[in-house]
């Protein structure tokens, strides 16, 4: 049987094919590849329930708290307020992150799930601004 694409309008009146269009073929299997590729990229789909939020401060060029604890296999969400009177980087080069913290500002950086381990952050414009997040 030909493909009801090439079929001329005419013919598919009498022969009741249906033409098959890109829509209508993604309408059908598009939920399905998304699912599948969701799975490929991460195992799966982290749910907000399973985030760690932690939270630090930037004053007088220190962390406080200087250490966070996080459990492995879970996914981690940093708020870090930046209290001091000059821009911060809140930077780690084994969590893969770098973002700048305006004085008085705030951001959210997100970290993927991590192995047990303790992973050194710091402040990249203030070399002896350093942190450690210790994952168990």
């Amino acid at each position: 049987m030909p493909n009801s694409l090439f079929i001329p309008s005419e013919q598919r009146k009498t022969t009741g094919t249906v033409p098959v269009t890109t829509k209508t073929m993604f309408q059908k299997i598009g939920p399905i590849l998304l699912v599948a590729c969701a799975m490929a990229l991460g195992g799966g789909v982290a749910c907000a329930e399973d985030m760690v939020t932690l939270s630090l401060a930037i004053k007088d060029h220190q962390f406080e708290p200087a250490e966070v604890q996080a459990p492995a296999g879970k996914p981690i969400e940093f708020h870090v307020k930046n209290l001091g009177s000059t821009a911060s980087e809140f930077e780690s080069r084994e969590l893969h992150f770098e973002k700048v913290v305006t004085a008085g500002g705030e951001i959210v950086v997100r970290v993927r799930p991590q192995q047990p381990g303790r992973y050194n952050f710091f402040d990249d414009f203030h070399h002896e601004t350093q942190g450690f997040l210790v994952v168990q």
